[in-house]
């Protein structure tokens, strides 16, 4: 199995010793993604515009691998507080529409640069 690293400058560059993603075989792995907007490096504010935010790169790092939105099979979203779910979850519902991914969704005590929600993804992209 080959193991690929994933970069593109349409996201946030990671902010440790971590890739966007790692594209191993017909899987990618993403990193967790946050509402940072690439082109000025600052989050966004609320937790609607921070879940879109997030989605957006996630689905810049996601075409980077070769891969889309439709081939997630599985997501994680961290969110700072979990009485943000309903409103996460509605524009989570805007990329997510048909056939959705199985999803987890925790409450974290902190996420990265202050952000209210975090969301990573698996996604099954056939070379």
């Amino acid at each position: 199995m080959s193991k690929q690293v994933v970069h593109t400058h349409a996201a946030p560059a990671a902010i440790g010793p971590y890739s966007q993603a790692i594209r191993a075989g017909d899987f990618v792995y993403t990193a967790g993604q946050i509402g940072i907007d690439p082109a000025t490096g600052q989050l966004v504010e609320g937790i609607e515009a921070q879940t879109r935010q997030a989605l957006r790169n996630l689905q810049a790092v996601l075409e980077a691998a070769g891969a889309s939105l439709e081939q997630v099979v599985k997501t994680t979203v961290f969110l700072h507080d979990m009485g943000d779910f309903g409103a996460m979850n509605a524009v989570y519902a805007e990329f997510f529409a048909a056939e959705p991914p199985a999803r987890s969704a925790v409450q974290a005590a902190a996420l990265p640069k202050g952000a209210l929600v975090e969301i990573e993804a698996v996604a099954y992209s056939p070379r």
